[in-house]
């Protein structure tokens, strides 16, 4: 493992990660561990949401597969993204509890989990970054 790729990233990839990677911890422990309504989980899903959002929103500026400034694919996520992290909160504010639940287990698999997998794809910067 090596870190060299990460500190040769652009700024925008640099945003992106210092991002995501908390989200993706925070993400967890929302739905796994944290007691539902509670004080906490309400502060940290905030985080959370502001998060995802520039997460979402760093993506625009990612351009790794496609250097030449075209979007790939992947970037279908943003509005995804966007629009999930609205209608959680939404939903969480109307006290809708199935429907907040299910939309962010679906944003947190979906845009980390799922759209995670794909950078350790060959040619990405992590898959450099974990196998070289």
């Amino acid at each position: 493992m090596t870190l060299a790729p990460v500190f040769a990233a652009p700024p925008a990839v640099l945003l992106h990660l210092a991002t995501v990677l908390p989200a993706a911890g925070i993400g967890g422990w929302l739905i796994l561990a944290s007691r539902k309504g509670a004080l906490w989980h309400r502060r940290m899903g905030y985080l959370f949401l502001a998060l995802m959002t520039v997460t979402a929103l760093s993506t625009v500026f990612v351009r790794e597969i496609d250097p030449e400034g075209g979007l790939s694919p992947i970037h279908l996520l943003i509005p995804v993204t966007l629009l999930s992290v609205a209608g959680g909160l939404i939903a969480a504010r109307r006290h809708d509890v199935r429907r907040h639940k299910r939309v962010m287990l679906a944003l947190y698999l979906g845009a980390l989990v799922l759209a995670g997998a794909f950078t350790l794809m060959p040619g990405r910067l992590l898959h450099r970054v974990f196998f070289g």
